[in-house]
């Protein structure tokens, strides 16, 4: 398994180096290997131009899960901050929580609608963070060493969460969701509904602020700074 995804990994990262006619034999070539979803367009679904809508989930990580469990959970602010904040599981079981339903776009090309999502808003962690003025950007840090970068004004949307809880298979959707899987980012994640899915980090465990924009690990590869699926930023 960790050869196919690193396998998989390889080849989308080519696909930004191709034009257009080339990337489509790529991805022509994943479905080959078993690498992508079988999914179908539904009629009437709205999605952002070229993703198709799946029920599944697919599970997409490049290198080991890792494995961290609540009681060792730890989650540290830092960077360009009046005071630096380290919380842990508890800390955040104790803020208010919340429940949101978005939809989720891989750079893949598929969407999952109508995700149930339950954690800790952006927004209600960002009272106990006084960033200093010139911090205006946020490099996620993750568990096993992944990171991402995200303007703090795209992080203070509405609808970000840190999600402890999520839906499960379509078929067993329950109004207070279950535990978020290991697989896809227990026991949290961040979720940036307004985003490619790369940008919704699993295993979160940090942010740091700083005053310029740093790529994280797909963007130093390739991938679009931003991420917006509407506007189809998959690559730079």
């Amino acid at each position: 398994m960790g050869s196919q995804v690193a396998l998989y990994y390889a080849l989308t990262w080519k696909v930004s180096l191709l034009g257009n006619v080339q990337r489509t034999e790529v991805f022509d070539m994943l479905k080959k290997l078993g690498m992508t979803t079988t999914i179908k367009k539904q009629e009437g679904v709205e999605a952002p131009p070229g993703q198709f809508v799946t029920d599944k989930f697919p599970v997409l990580t490049y290198g080991q899960t890792p494995v961290v469990e609540t009681k060792d959970w730890k989650f540290r602010v830092f960077g360009l901050v009046d005071q630096e904040l380290e919380l842990n599981w508890e800390d955040f079981m104790s803020m208010p929580q919340t429940t949101i339903t978005r939809d989720f776009h891989c750079v893949t090309q598929w969407s999952r609608l109508n995700n149930l999502w339950q954690g800790v808003q952006f927004r209600e962690l960002m009272k106990q963070i006084s960033p200093k003025p010139e911090g205006k950007q946020v490099m996620v840090h993750c568990y096993g060493g992944y990171t991402t970068n995200l303007p703090l004004n795209v992080l203070m949307e509405e609808d970000v969460l840190f999600a402890h809880m999520h839906d499960g298979r379509p078929l067993e959707r329950k109004h207070d969701g279950r535990p978020l899987e290991r697989k896809h980012g227990g026991p949290m994640r961040l979720v940036v509904p307004s985003r490619y899915g790369w940008k919704s980090a699993k295993w979160v465990n940090g942010l740091e602020f700083m005053d310029q924009e740093r790529p994280g690990f797909w963007e130093q590869i390739g991938y679009h700074n931003n991420g917006n699926p509407w506007m189809e930023e998959r690559f730079a």
